[in-house]
């Protein structure tokens, strides 16, 4: 699957200034709210060593790595869900991405406005997750509209689709978000189909600018901890925009002088990887190595499908060996040799690091 993720917050949080550390995309930042009209986006190649050391050892004509697209998405204010600052549009990109990377604004500084007049990043925090939650309702109370329109035409024990939507709705109105244990298929792709915002697995990012004081920033990583949960990720955009400039010979410099361990860009990738709870493999065939991303526990034939839809329906089996396995033995004809090529077929789960060539029917 190729990943969006969404860079969401209140105006001049440094929205922007993470997409240029994540994605070198160049958007503008400014001092003012929605200095960011039109989504910026940028596209990155996903870094993986795997996929070097396989072009080392299979030596094809093509490598194509997986690729990550960041939309950084104008600044939610509140009243968004009704259309206030650039809402409805903001929202309507936000349902476009898989991740939700949620910006607050940690840093206190008199040149950069904000829209509260003080720094308090649970507030803020609360701000955008109550207009996600209001959106969310109102798209579900349209939704039950058309419903119960069409329910009209169905006998009284046929209604169950309005009844679970009425379920969603009296979740959000809670600000609650909805529980899908025990949820049927049918009822899955519901919740698909509806797109809630709220519902969408989000990373909190509180960006300390470049010179906040450990404690004052500890005491706000506790706050948004104990409010939201899950630990918040901790990076200066700023800084981390810097690294994104230099060579690579002075950014790994910078980086030892600041006690950064590795760049945002990379570590936002696994963050978000597991969030989704996505695995990584690899074809080979016709001189072209390519990585994909899918769900874990996607089946061989699902996979396949995914480069192309002839591959599904024409599915016979596939050619399976390990990057460990390659890495250990050097060559494929090693790894056959050692008995690690297999062949599975139609039932055969994809593992992360596979590497497969798929043989199907025309």
């Amino acid at each position: 699957m190729a990943l969006t993720i969404g860079i969401i917050g209140l105006p001049n949080v440094g929205k922007s200034t993470l997409l240029n550390a994540l994605a070198s995309a160049g958007a503008e930042a400014s001092n003012y709210p929605f200095c960011t009209i039109e989504c910026n986006k940028g596209v990155v190649a996903v870094p993986d060593e795997r996929l070097g050391r396989l072009a080392e050892i299979l030596c094809p004509d093509k490598v194509i790595p997986s690729h990550i697209t960041y939309v950084d998405i104008a600044g939610l204010v509140e009243g968004a869900s009704r259309g206030e600052g650039l809402g409805n549009k903001f929202l309507h990109h936000i349902r476009e991405a898989d991740v939700l990377v949620h910006v607050l604004r940690c840093f206190d500084d008199s040149d950069i406005s904000h829209v509260f007049e003080g720094v308090d990043p649970v507030r803020d925090f609360q701000t955008v997750e109550t207009e996600l939650f209001l959106s969310d309702l109102d798209r579900v109370s349209k939704w039950i509209s058309k419903e119960r329109e069409r329910a009209k035409a169905v006998k009284k024990g046929e209604r169950k689709e309005l009844e679970f939507l009425e379920m969603i709705r009296g979740s959000l109105s809670e600000e609650e978000r909805v529980d899908q244990a025990g949820m049927n298929e049918h009822q899955l792709e519901t919740m698909s189909e509806l797109g809630l915002l709220t519902q969408k697995p989000m990373i909190l990012v509180l960006n300390s600018g470049e010179s906040e004081e450990a404690d004052c920033l500890e005491g706000q990583v506790s706050k948004v901890r104990d409010h939201h949960g899950h630990e918040p990720v901790v990076i200066s955009a700023r800084v981390e925009e810097e690294l994104t400039e230099l060579p690579e010979s002075e950014r790994e410099e910078y980086m030892r002088e600041l006690g950064i361990e590795d760049e945002a860009r990379n570590s936002f990738i696994e963050r978000c990887h597991s969030l989704l709870g996505l695995v990584r493999y690899y074809t080979a065939a016709n001189g072209k190595l390519q990585a994909w991303s899918i769900l874990e526990g996607t089946k061989a034939p699902d996979a396949a499908g995914m480069i192309h839809s002839d591959m599904k329906d024409g599915f016979i089996r596939a050619k399976v060996m390990s990057y460990v396995d390659l890495d250990n033995h050097g060559s494929e004809s090693e790894v056959q040799h050692h008995g690690h090529l297999r062949t599975e077929g139609h039932d055969y789960t994809i593992k992360d690091g596979d590497v497969i060539q798929y043989l199907f029917k025309n």
